[in-house]
């Protein structure tokens, strides 16, 4: 029902493990994934071959180099936000996996991205993934994972977005 509303969003969510990226695919219903990009970390998902074809080719991921200064991974997702006519962009606003499992502040991409493609975002919220596989873990541990659908969010400063999202989580 979301998709059919919304076939442009920004899909933000907590970050706090390798297995995040995966359980948000699966809870996509197969038929978007055609839509489905995620924004990741060039240095660690275009570090080698196969990570390289894995990444672009399995989870749909587009480079973002975290020390780009120039821009480029701006102009890139906003171009793709403006020009397709459907996209569901994930991206992780803390900029990396928590050390912690606790949610950090939100870097400013997420409104940067939203407000200049006029794109609204569905909130995200992945429970369980830390205990699963926390950062410096070697490998996941099985049990439980939810991911929770919250409300969308219409673009806005980061601030705000911020404090929505962790006012929403705390629910």
């Amino acid at each position: 029902a979301v998709y059919k509303k919304n076939p442009k969003l920004i899909v933000i969510s907590n970050h706090a493990s390798h297995l995040d990226a995966i359980s948000i695919a699966a809870a996509v219903p197969f038929r978007y994934w055609l839509s489905l990009y995620f924004a990741a970390a060039k240095d660690y998902f275009f570090s080698n071959y196969w990570m390289t074809f894995f990444s672009k080719h399995c989870i749909g991921a587009i480079p973002i180099d975290r020390k780009d200064r120039k821009g480029e991974a701006v102009r890139l997702c906003i171009d793709l936000l403006t020009r397709l006519n459907s996209i569901w962009l994930v991206l992780f606003p803390e900029g990396t996996r928590s050390q912690t499992g606790k949610i950090s502040a939100f870097k400013k991409g997420v409104s940067t991205f939203s407000l200049r493609s006029h794109t609204p975002i569905l909130f995200l919220y992945l429970d369980g993934a830390y205990d699963r596989w926390p950062k410096g873990a070697g490998f996941a541990s099985p049990g439980p994972l939810t991911v929770y659908v919250g409300p969308v969010q219409q673009p806005a400063p980061i601030e705000e977005i911020y404090a929505n999202y962790k006012a929403w989580v705390n629910t």
